[in-house]
């Protein structure tokens, strides 16, 4: 290998390099700023809503109605409860495992369970009161929101492991409709969707790095099973 070579392939590492360091400094950043969000309404608004929180209140509440009502409790069997931590999960990691995705089927239940652990320490931590006009049932702690955070883990390791322009627009409809449908049911102040959101999106981009390799690997050389390939002859 000449000196050319071997800069450019250096060059190419380092690339590389920077290019997964990328995601994890993003993931870190976006799990402080969730951090950093409740320890703002837990010590300045002692865990009452903030202006954004009653005003969007306000909006959803102009604008709920049966239908709305219907598809927003969909959202939520679909998000949260056996289905939401069991099923969808699950069907996900064995779809992955039938694609021959086994470092996806991995990555996207490692970022699952840190997903959702991490949502329950934070909700410990914060404590943070429920709207009082739920129209469902929830568990306790307010922030951030679990649903929005699987919702979000979902979107972004999806996202990683198949990296179309469709897998990102409908993992980002999925997490919009997860975050409107919290505040429409009155399960979730507005705050409490956003930092779901970092915490969901941190977490999967944190956990990205270690797996980057591996993924990356796995998508060159994957092949739908039942597809064919030609080698030249």
């Amino acid at each position: 290998m000449g000196e050319s070579e071997r800069a450019d392939a250096a060059a190419e590492a380092e690339a590389r390099s920077v290019g997964r360091r990328v995601p994890l400094f993003s993931g870190i950043a976006a799990v402080l700023l969730a951090a950093g969000l409740g320890l703002l309404i837990a010590g300045r608004f002692d865990g009452l809503p903030v202006e954004i929180d009653e005003e969007w209140a306000e909006e959803i509440l102009e604008i709920r109605g049966p239908v709305g009502i219907w598809l927003a409790t969909a959202m939520d069997w679909l998000g949260g409860g056996i289905v939401g931590v069991f099923v969808v999960p699950l069907v996900t990691i064995g779809l992955l495992l039938l694609l021959r995705r086994p470092w996806g089927a991995a990555y996207f239940l490692a970022a699952s369970v840190a997903s959702a652990g991490l949502v329950q320490l934070l909700k410990q931590l914060f404590g943070r009161a429920r709207p009082e006009d739920m129209l469902v049932t929830s568990d306790f702690g307010s922030f951030p929101s679990g649903h929005v955070a699987n919702a979000a883990t979902i979107a972004v390791t999806l996202g990683v492991i198949v990296p179309r322009v469709w897998v990102w627009a409908a993992g980002t409809a999925y997490v919009v409709l997860m975050l409107v449908s919290r505040t429409y049911l009155g399960v979730h102040w507005f705050t409490d969707t956003i930092g779901g959101l970092l915490v969901g999106a941190g977490v999967a981009l944190i956990l990205w790095a270690p797996f980057a390799r591996p993924l990356e690997r796995e998508r060159q050389a994957w092949h739908p099973p039942g597809s064919r390939t030609t080698t030249a002859a």
